[in-house]
């Protein structure tokens, strides 16, 4: 079963290629998407990463938390359900 991680403190100019690129190094990627401001284009600074199994998503957050992406220190941490 895949697992959602939430991804904060990206640069701005990070694409969805560069995060799925960079949480392969430790598991299987199903998906990654930088969120994007409709208006101007430019990424928000955070984004989500859907790992294929829940030992790959540990794994990511165990590893990838707090490392170096587009030169900013990124934060990694399980996705939490979306509020209405």
């Amino acid at each position: 079963m895949s697992k959602k991680l939430f991804v904060g403190r990206l640069s701005y100019s990070t694409t969805d290629s560069e995060l799925e690129e960079f949480f392969s190094t430790v598991g299987k990627v199903v998906s990654a998407k930088v969120i994007m401001d409709k208006f101007t284009g430019q990424g928000k600074g955070f984004g989500f990463v859907e790992m294929e199994t829940e030992e790959d998503a540990r794994k990511a957050v165990d590893e990838l938390n707090n490392k170096e992406l587009g030169g900013r220190s990124i934060v990694v941490n399980e996705a939490r359900e979306q509020q209405r």
